[in-house]
């Protein structure tokens, strides 16, 4: 009898140090349902990374004699090791497309120097956003643009529900969110808030 219960300690044991293990492991995109256009990027997520807020779905109108905003192409956090190239990301069907190789600038928020909130995600990944689990209030962010490159300090750091967009809304402030899956089974997103310095 003593056998057996301390064969089901041992076992039990074994299964909470599996899924510890398991949890920190970087998450694959098997289990979402995804759409890819035909060069192979990722199109769109039902549930990843978020949908999109209709007040940012109404872009705004640039005139011919002002200058188009310059996107962001680049992200450098120096203390986290990230290091990725960003590209506009495009609403499609209510939500923003989502790429494999990189981050995305959702179109509608704010360009990097305008007054809002400027959103740039990725997946939470090696080589792309994994490493934002270990951000910390204080650190860096560099974005660099095709004519310039702007500095922002981590401002606020927390864990949402994917249905709690509120924390994509425009902005009356220059900020910077970025945005990733975290939790058990990507259940949550990771919210990192950065004030421009």
């Amino acid at each position: 009898m003593k056998r057996i219960r301390l064969l089901f300690l041992l076992l039990g044991i074994v299964l909470i140090v599996t899924g510890i293990i398991l949890s920190k492991l970087p998450k694959e995109a098997t289990k979402d349902t995804v759409q890819t256009t035909n060069n192979g990027e990722v199109a769109s997520f039902s549930q990843e990374p978020v949908s999109i807020d209709k007040q940012l779905i109404s872009l705004k109108v640039i005139s011919k004699k002002d200058k188009k905003p310059l996107p962001p192409e680049r992200i450098i956090i120096p203390a986290l090791n990230i290091d990725i190239m960003v590209k506009e990301s495009k609403i499609v069907n209510g939500y923003w497309e989502v790429f494999s190789d990189s981050a995305g600038f959702g179109l509608g928020s704010s360009y990097p120097d305008e007054k809002g909130n400027q959103v740039i995600f990725a997946h939470a990944r090696e080589g792309l956003f994994l490493p934002l689990r270990n951000a910390k209030i204080g650190q860096n962010v560099l974005i660099f643009t095709k004519e310039k490159w702007f500095e922002y300090r981590i401002s606020n750091i927390k864990e949402v529900l994917p249905s709690q967009t509120d924390v994509i809304n425009p902005s009356t402030e220059e900020m910077l969110t970025l945005y990733t899956c975290s939790g058990f089974s990507d259940s949550k997103r990771l919210i990192i808030s950065a004030k421009r310095i």
